[in-house]
């Protein structure tokens, strides 16, 4: 017979003594890769399937609960994860914390570092390295609780209690991540402000749809951020209006048939329901179909039901259904037509050319998009500039010279040169009318539109701009404003250029990152000179984690096109 601590149905509790080493979830940083130079850092990164590296776990959506950790740090070290409770003892330096709610493994964070806080909210704060700090709060202060208020009337209480945002240094290799209560997010992005609204926000709309509700299959993302994706544009349009969400959400789907040309339609990740082979990353599918085809699946269900406040309604029952549960395609499509019976009757679910069961499981891009005309005031201006530039014969450099892109939002400028980067490369002479009408206005803007005119520069070889190239990557250390400019370096005629930017700052880049270069610098030539890649192991997530985007996908797309929030 069983002890009495085994028996069916009776509670036991299992210890597991472990160390780990180095492994994918966790990132070591010494203080040369901080903005403060001061101490060292460290943080996790769990998502998809790295935190089986971190501690011993269920490492898959499907399976939820609840943690406690006791960590212990130096003094002058400020400790965080992703949890409801936390104390300190400062005696023995050691930090308790609990997360009251069941999570997945994934979304287990933690970060340590030289690292400041201060309220932006009755119940947010913002933490960063000191010098950083004066930033977050001035971009910050006020507008989270907005966004926080606008979630909680489409969507239901919000459950976490509170929610952080911790602003992590470059190396950090994605954009954001919705760890609950506590948001990652690249510091990187400060000096973009729209950037910082969408991605903020976007992980305010996972707190409802990723992480109280989760895809319990890494084949079905989709379920995640898809409806992350809607929540976060029907916030946007409560707080900034429709014609700023529907410029975002061209600038979105502009960078997804971008992406889907160079894929090409029949490729198998572009399904909503990718299938996951033995032995590969989950993080390898996620890509913009995740995402904005997701999206366009979720908005064609609002659209069915006529008035989007309908659809909101329902997505407030969904999560009040399946809150601290982990769920499938078909459990969120039962429920919509449960919910909304007339539909059910009429078969929406079968439209010719519209089934639910094409949406899920057709390659290529959306089946139906939404209509944007409401953005046509942000949208219409850019097409109009670009028609100028690109109409032959380049005769009306002077209406296009006299349009002032400082006056524009930065999702205009952004879509403007993405078309601009579509089109390179140039003729010579409409590149160099673009230098002199353009340039010295770029320079000043944020670093998401300057690597973009940057990208440009190196696509059309304009030499007479390559030092703005090589000022811009003296100054970078993150994925997503290095890697697109060496990947584009390294397709044209200027390898010899990126590799003497390269060995000028490698050592201001994480190996991780310095790893991912050499890589893409080592692409028909010869092994390059060994380079100190100390505490990077052999699966070190630098490759998997990168874009967050298909291996399948090529140089081409790169961040500037996924730019992800996970």
């Amino acid at each position: 017979s069983l002890p009495a601590a085994l028996q069916p149905h009776q509670p036991f509790q299992i210890i597991v003594r472990y160390t780990t080493a180095d492994g994918p979830a966790i990132w070591w940083l010494d203080p040369e890769l901080t903005y403060g130079n001061a101490k060292p850092f460290v943080f996790t990164q769990g998502h998809s399937v790295c935190n089986r590296s971190f501690f011993p776990c269920f490492d898959t959506p499907a399976v939820k609960c609840t943690y406690s950790a006791t960590v212990k740090a130096p003094a002058g070290i400020q400790v965080l994860m992703s949890a409801t409770q936390s104390s300190y003892l400062e005696e023995e330096g050691v930090y308790q914390f609990y997360m009251e709610y069941p999570v997945p493994a994934y979304l287990v964070a933690l970060v340590a570092g030289d690292l400041t806080h201060a309220d932006i909210g009755p119940r947010s704060r913002v933490w960063a390295e000191p010098c950083l700090l004066p930033t977050a709060i001035s971009k910050l202060s006020g507008i989270v609780e907005r966004w926080l208020t606008a979630a909680e009337s489409l969507y239901g209480p919000y459950i976490w209690g509170r929610y952080d945002i911790v602003f992590l240094p470059p190396s950090f290799p994605i954009v954001a991540m919705e760890n609950p209560c506590l948001t990652f997010i690249i510091s990187s992005i400060l000096e973009s402000d729209e950037f910082l609204i969408i991605d903020v926000i976007h992980e305010v709309a996972h707190s409802w749809f990723g992480n109280a509700v989760t895809n319990a299959t890494w084949e079905e993302m989709w379920l995640s951020e898809g409806l992350a994706t809607y929540a976060q544009r029907r916030i946007t349009t409560e707080t900034y209006g429709a014609a700023f969400t529907c410029l975002e959400t061209a600038f979105r789907l502009d960078a997804l048939h971008r992406q889907m040309k160079l894929l090409g339609e029949d490729n198998p990740v572009s399904k909503l329901q990718v299938k996951l082979e033995p032995g590969v990353n989950p993080s390898n599918l996620m890509n913009l179909f995740t995402y904005e085809k997701g999206y366009c699946f979720v908005y064609y269900l609002s659209q069915l039901c006529g008035d989007p406040r309908h659809f909101d309604s329902f997505l407030r029952a969904y999560i009040e259904k399946y809150k601290f549960t982990s769920v499938v395609a078909q459990d969120l499509l039962d429920s919509f037509l449960n919910f909304f019976p007339e539909l059910k009757e009429q078969c929406v679910e079968s439209k010719a050319g519209l089934e639910f069961e094409r949406w899920l499981n057709a390659t290529g891009p959306p089946l139906a998009e939404p209509d944007l005309s409401q953005g046509s005031s942000l949208t219409r201006p850019v097409e109009t500039l670009f028609k100028l530039w690109t109409t032959e014969p380049l005769d009306s450099v002077a209406a296009a010279s006299s349009v002032d892109l400082t006056k524009w939002r930065t999702f205009q400028t952004v879509l403007f040169l993405d078309r601009l980067l579509d089109g390179s490369p140039l003729p010579h002479e409409v590149i160099k009318k673009l230098s002199e009408c353009y340039s010295s206005q770029l320079d000043s803007m944020n670093a998401e539109i300057r690597i973009r005119w940057l990208q440009i520069v190196v696509r059309n070889d304009y030499y007479p701009d390559l030092y703005k190239v090589r000022r811009f990557l003296e100054n970078q250390m993150s994925r997503m404003y290095t890697i697109p400019l060496y990947e584009d370096l390294c397709t044209g005629t200027l390898k010899s250029f990126a590799l003497e930017i390269f060995y000028q700052t490698q050592n201001q880049l994480h190996p991780n990152l310095r790893k991912t270069i050499q890589q893409i610098l080592s692409q028909g030539l010869n092994p390059l000179p060994a380079i100190d890649t100390t505490a990077v192991t052999t699966d070190t997530p630098a490759m998997v984690l990168e874009d967050k985007v298909s291996e399948a996908t090529n140089g081409a797309i790169s961040l500037r096109d996924v730019n992800v929030s996970a």
